[in-house]
């Protein structure tokens, strides 16, 4: 199938300082290309992928399973750790699940995390209907476009394929058993008014990572996709503030908690 206009994968060689970037599950890499742009223009490698089956239409998600994203995105990480000598995960929703769960993978691979309403857990009861739900029904409604900011839209499925949902919500148990492996330093920014994705995952992110330089913020103005949101400029700054500060140091710096 055709890619969706605008679902296009980015990739920009620059500096030795490089940046994967997860997009989340429907979605694609429209909804963080204005990030990945904005940290290509400050000298960074970018790379963001187009997850498989992502970006055309919603009956190809349906044929492939969690393993397959993370295993794209597992790809580009090792991609990069080839040409850069520090490398970044980012991830927005369920891309913030693959970014953790790639630091636990990939230890001093990763230099540092940053996620955006990481999805991790299960806000919906009838998630534990999907084992048979999923071969009753093949979609329900899409969860696209959780946006505040008027005019804007994400590029995203109007169908949520429930087979897909299910392999997601068995990848949620992957990241969660993985999380005490995560002691990279962390950048958690979350939408305290968010649609799908409830505080409940960030704060279960929080609680059960070991690491000890971690800083939150809030995205006071936005819903689930902040990084097209009203609050995306406060995104693009703490993280590239986040990247700059630990690719300038030379030696270990003091752990910080920045919570709130």
């Amino acid at each position: 199938m055709p890619l969706l206009p605008g679902a296009e994968p980015f990739h920009h060689r620059a500096g030795p300082v490089g940046v994967l970037l997860c997009h989340g599950f429907t979605g694609s890499p429209q909804s963080l290309r204005p990030w990945a742009e904005r940290l290509a223009a400050a000298g960074l490698t970018v790379s963001l992928p187009l997850l498989p089956g992502h970006g055309t239409r919603w009956q190809d998600l349906q044929v492939t399973r969690w393993q397959d994203w993370y295993a794209e995105a597992a790809r580009e990480l090792l991609l990069l750790t080839e040409e850069c000598e520090q490398v970044f995960v980012f991830g927005l929703s369920m891309g913030g699940g693959l970014a953790l769960k790639l630091a636990a993978d990939h230890g001093d691979r990763v230099s540092g995390v940053v996620v955006v309403n990481p999805s991790v857990r299960s806000d919906n009861p009838a998630t534990a209907l999907l084992p048979v739900l999923r071969h009753l029904v093949p979609s329900r409604p899409g969860i696209a476009s959780d946006i505040a900011r008027p005019g804007t839209v994400e590029l995203g499925y109007d169908r949520v394929p429930l087979h897909a949902a299910w392999s997601l919500s068995r990848f949620w148990r992957e990241v969660q058993q993985a999380l005490p492996a995560v002691g990279q330093p962390v950048l958690l920014l979350r939408s305290p008014q968010d649609h799908v994705v409830s505080p409940a995952n960030s704060a279960l992110v929080l609680a059960r990572i070991s690491s000890v330089d971690v800083t939150e913020r809030l995205c006071e103005q936005s819903f689930h996709v902040a990084t097209l949101d009203h609050d995306a400029e406060l995104i693009f700054g703490e993280s590239l503030g986040f990247v700059r500060r630990l690719s300038r140091a030379t030696k270990p710096t003091e752990a910080t908690d920045q919570r709130g």
